[in-house]
């Protein structure tokens, strides 16, 4: 048994509600199993931070229910938001000695943790969990550009408009149609840190858009896109 998670819950993969987007969809059931023994399930409330920038590796994750955040210092010791972490996404850095950035709940959180020692030497033996690493990294990259260009070059009713287009392809399911509300998860306060805007100016291109038809709000928690060919012209 390994000596850091010392009673993983059985077979958790078996239930896993993102096994088929993570990165360990490509992987048969034998090799679940040996997964599943070197990880353990922990739950982070809001505001919880799993790793921390410059500190060693130690472990990795897979978010499996929730959001988090991804951050750095600058050197006024302001925090940068580096992007967001949704179910599915793979966090931390395999393979490496030290943590490029912090990772904070924003929302109450579900993730399946691994010793990155343990994680390092499975991908090397599961040649498919490799590929499917770098798979993953390539589209964190073109991520980071994208989060790149939202922040430095987008009016503040592109970024709204990029950021709501961009939750419901990500919370999108099979069977919801196009105007089924998604839930934010977030604060106005919170979607402001994470585009980098003040609290008003997000809660004025909420206002906007939805007195334009474009979005409805059932809730402060919930959003309907209404018109999704609009808000993708006012994203630019």
């Amino acid at each position: 048994m390994n000596e850091a998670f010392p009673n993983p819950a059985k077979n958790f993969c078996d239930t896993c509600a993102v096994r088929n987007r993570a990165i360990c969809s490509e992987l048969d059931n034998e090799e679940i199993v040996a997964l599943n023994a070197i990880g353990q399930r922990k739950h982070l409330s809001a505001g919880e931070q799993l790793l921390w920038e410059g500190d060693e590796a130690v472990v990795v994750a897979n978010v499996v229910e929730g959001m988090m955040k991804l951050s750095t210092s600058t050197i006024d010791g302001k925090e940068q938001i580096l992007g967001l972490a949704f179910p599915s996404d793979f966090i931390g850095r395999p393979f490496g000695q030290s943590t490029p950035y912090t990772v904070e709940a924003m929302t109450d959180v579900l993730v399946c943790v691994f010793r990155r020692v343990d994680f390092d030497r499975f991908a090397r033996e599961h040649p498919r969990l490799e590929h499917k690493l770098l798979e993953r990294t390539l589209s964190e990259l073109d991520r980071t550009r994208k989060w790149m260009l939202i922040l430095g070059r987008m009016t503040a009713e592109q970024r709204v408009a990029t950021f709501l287009l961009d939750l419901s392809s990500r919370f999108a399911t099979a069977d919801a149609g196009p105007t089924v509300p998604f839930g934010l998860q977030l604060s106005r306060g919170q979607i402001a840190d994470v585009l980098g805007l003040t609290i008003e100016t997000v809660s004025r291109e909420f206002t906007k858009l939805k007195k334009a038809g474009v979005i409805s709000l059932p809730n402060r928690r919930e959003v309907a896109i209404e018109k999704r060919e609009v808000l993708e012209d006012l994203a630019g």
